[in-house]
């Protein structure tokens, strides 16, 4: 019998919706044994920078590749992108994203792709407080932080804290670039051989149900 194959991804509904038949069927891809490994965005990030006991297949984000790219390779399949949407950054009251000029700005983490739009488009006095992406809503709407970076569902419920709108930083990308917004990947460790890169590829939703598997307009990570 095969050895399980550690497989990393967030909880996040486009994640879960992925992987889901890959993991949860027995034999989806016959000879290949996916063991979940869940956490946040951030967690699966931090630890792929970290290096140790590295996850063999997992999310991540577009920003955190980049640090790892000698080690890891994406996969053909499973890129989450976006057109029109992306990161929002959000406040109690309406203002505009320069007004945030030495605020502090809670963010999900500092190797998400969702940080490096900020840093690139936000006034560069902006102070960031790093915490798990559920945690920001209620910070910024309780105060403790003068504004918030939402990735995720947050994107659709912000109303519902009583916070406002500032920049789509998906729009602002796109509007900057011309191009679609890379959130996420899946990425493979180089080590992983050959033939399991193979199977988890062929076992991806995107090539198993026929479907693109990059995000519709209203995009997450």
């Amino acid at each position: 019998m095969s050895e399980p194959l550690p497989i990393g991804f967030s909880p996040c509904p486009n994640d879960t919706w992925m992987f889901d038949a890959l993991v949860r069927v027995p034999e989806f891809v016959p000879g290949l044994r996916p063991l979940p490994w869940l956490a946040d965005i951030e967690a699966l990030n931090e630890r792929t920078l970290a290096g140790e006991a590295p996850l063999p297949v997992t999310k991540l984000s577009a920003h955190g590749l980049f640090w790892v790219e000698r080690d890891y390779l994406v996969l053909r399949t499973g890129a989450a992108l976006g057109r029109g949407c992306g990161p929002l950054v959000v406040a109690r009251e309406a203002t505009e994203l320069a007004a945030l000029a030495g605020r502090r700005i809670a963010i999900p983490g500092a190797y998400t792709t969702a940080h490096l739009l900020l840093r690139c488009f936000a006034p560069a006095s902006v102070s960031v407080v790093p915490m798990r992406f559920d945690r920001i809503m209620p910070a910024v709407a309780a105060g403790e932080v003068d504004a918030g970076l939402v990735i995720h569902e947050a994107r659709f419920v912000f109303r519902d804290h009583g916070l406002q709108q500032v920049a789509d930083l998906g729009e602002v990308w796109e509007a900057a670039t011309g191009l679609p917004l890379p959130l996420g990947v899946i990425a493979a460790h180089r080590s992983l051989p050959a033939g399991q890169l193979r199977a988890v590829e062929e076992g991806s939703p995107a090539r198993s149900r026929r479907r693109r598997t990059t995000l519709p307009r209203r995009g997450r990570s």
